[in-house]
């Protein structure tokens, strides 16, 4: 990877956020929602979580290549100060450090914004996600045993935190 940089996400990069979480809710349990979003769907979450969080994009000599998010972790008064994190990377991409530079990026931005933790959702088995949370600073809180049913069996989701 020559050069890799990460920088706020617009609307423009709806399409390829589209693209690369596709396959992560087509192709496998890694993601709960059935239905991929559309370009326009995208768009709006952007624009949604770019406001009142953040929402990085990472390129690869020009390409999108991976996004992080911050979004909010519950919808009570107090829980404000905490927020729900995520990373994906695009297909053939993964294993070169470019969750890792969007959680640079990210979890900084998102203490500057006043919140105090970050947490994240990992649906198991993943050990590749739990090893990018884990070096982020992420600590295992629990686990929801058989919460969703995504292709054919139920899912556990395993909860790591992180105090910004």
């Amino acid at each position: 990877m020559d050069s890799l940089a990460i920088r706020p996400a617009t609307v423009e990069d709806a399409a390829a956020c589209a693209a690369i979480y596709r396959p992560h809710v087509t192709d496998g349990w890694v993601s709960f929602e059935l239905d991929p979003p559309d370009e326009a769907e995208m768009a709006r979450r952007i624009a949604d979580c770019g406001n009142s969080h953040a929402w990085l994009i990472a390129q690869c000599d020009g390409q999108v290549v991976g996004y992080a998010y911050g979004s909010a972790h519950r919808t009570r008064a107090a829980y404000a100060s905490s927020c729900d994190v995520a990373i994906y990377v695009a297909a053939g991409q993964t294993g070169m450090g470019i969750g890792r530079a969007l959680y640079g990026a990210l979890l900084p931005m998102l203490k500057t914004k006043g919140f105090h933790a970050a947490f994240a959702g990992i649906a198991l088995p993943n050990p590749a996600s739990i090893a990018v949370h884990e070096a982020a600073g992420f600590k295992p809180v629990g686990v929801y045993r058989e919460v969703g049913w995504k292709m054919g069996a139920w899912r556990d989701v395993g909860w790591w935190q992180r105090v910004l």
